[in-house]
């Protein structure tokens, strides 16, 4: 293994070895502001896939969502849940199922969903709190360090090494990456992000949850900011060794909530988690 850092070209050019996402959920996330969607189309071809329909479903019947009915179809779904909250249970079940886990030694693949997941319902929590866009921050929580993968799946011994160093010296994985990599996550999540046509709402959260204090990072990279912070305290993912990153005053008092309410968060993100968990890593 070279010495020499990865600059974020590298990491471009290697996206293209990365597992691709079902063809249909490319094109929904293709059509992330177009409204003229066919959606009866969209709906049939999602259900030739039938994993991802039943991972799909399993979600949209989770208490997240609180239906009354139940739904066995992607259209009823869409019926039920609106088009763009089941386009992004549908990103969600694509992208869980689609990164094999790696050979990188040290790197725990489903630690990492854990604590994607839980930081995805802690999203959605918070943003329903702020009246924000629920599956926006969903989603977002879901990916915010969909990047780490992009690291691990293409430079296996490199993370390796990064997770050695970042053990030997207990930082930041951040830290870590910076040091050993030369890029982080953020950069890998963002060319990812390119690569994959994510929405620019998605792109300003995935690059700005480190810092949503940056100019231009937007109120959805708080919201992650934040409940990144919460779910590493709550120690849903049960990850050894676990840091608790440091929490932007900026975000946390942009978002306003008093303890009271922070309490009510942790108990409904704990019981959503535990949900989410079995739909979604089975």
């Amino acid at each position: 293994m070279s010495n020499a850092t990865l600059s974020y070209d590298d990491v471009v050019r290697t996206l293209d070895d990365l597992p691709s996402l079902p063809a249909v959920v490319m094109e929904l996330l293709n059509s992330i502001d177009q409204d003229d969607v066919d959606i009866s189309v969209l709906a049939k071809k999602v259900s030739y896939d039938q994993a991802l329909t039943a991972k799909t479903l399993r979600l949209a019947n989770s208490s997240l969502y609180g239906l009354q009915v139940k739904v066995t179809t992607i259209q009823q779904a869409i019926t039920f849940l609106g088009f763009q909250t089941t386009r992004n249970l549908i990103t969600a079940a694509a992208v869980t199922g689609c990164f094999a886990e790696g050979h990188c030694p040290g790197f725990d693949h489903k630690a990492f969903w854990r604590h994607s997941i839980a930081t995805a319902a802690c999203s959605k929590v918070l943003a329903r709190q702020m009246r924000f866009n629920q599956d926006y921050a969903f989603t977002a929580g879901l990916l915010h360090d969909i990047g780490r993968l992009v690291l691990v799946s293409c430079f296996p011994e490199q993370y390796a090494a990064t997770l050695a160093y970042r053990a030997e010296h207990d930082c930041y994985l951040l830290e870590a990456e910076r040091t050993v990599l030369g890029v982080d996550h953020v950069d890998a999540g963002l060319a990812l992000a390119e690569h994959w046509n994510f929405s620019d709402t998605m792109r300003l959260a995935i690059g700005g949850h480190h810092d949503p204090e940056a100019p231009g990072a937007g109120f959805l990279a708080a919201i992650i900011h934040v409940a990144d912070a919460i779910v590493h305290a709550l120690d849903l993912a049960q990850a050894q060794d676990d840091l608790v990153p440091p929490v932007s005053t900026v975000a946390w008092t942009a978002l306003g909530l008093d303890e009271e309410i922070y309490l009510q968060l942790f108990r409904e993100t704990e019981l959503q988690y535990e949900e989410i968990s079995m739909v979604l890593l089975t």
